[in-house]
């Protein structure tokens, strides 16, 4: 499945948030391809982030990372340099924009 996301990133921390993108840990992104994710691409126009995540599983996905610390500490620091954040718990699961339109 594909799950679209919209965050905001605080004005102010742009360059914090692209630097952060650049050191994930490697056993973050571990934990996120163990949870089903296959991609996960991240867009941003000014401070709007535009997520696109292909996934076996949203609501697994989600839930699988809740209680793992290394996820934890990420969304933590995460909350420091959004504006809008998504909900990354396993109650977050129908966060995901609604598609619009797609290419038949």
């Amino acid at each position: 499945m594909r799950v679209a996301l919209h965050t905001t990133v605080r004005a102010d921390r742009v360059e914090e948030y692209e630097a952060a993108h650049q050191e994930v840990p490697d056993e973050l992104v571990a934990a996120i391809r163990a949870a089903g994710a296959e991609r996960w691409t991240i867009w941003r126009s000014g401070t709007d982030l535009f997520h696109v995540l292909e996934c076996e599983d949203y609501a697994r996905l989600l839930a699988e990372l809740d209680k793992l610390p290394v996820n934890v500490a990420w969304q933590a620091r995460m909350a420091e340099l959004l504006d809008v954040v998504h909900d990354y718990s396993s109650e977050g699961a129908d966060a995901g924009l609604p598609v619009v339109w797609e290419l038949p």
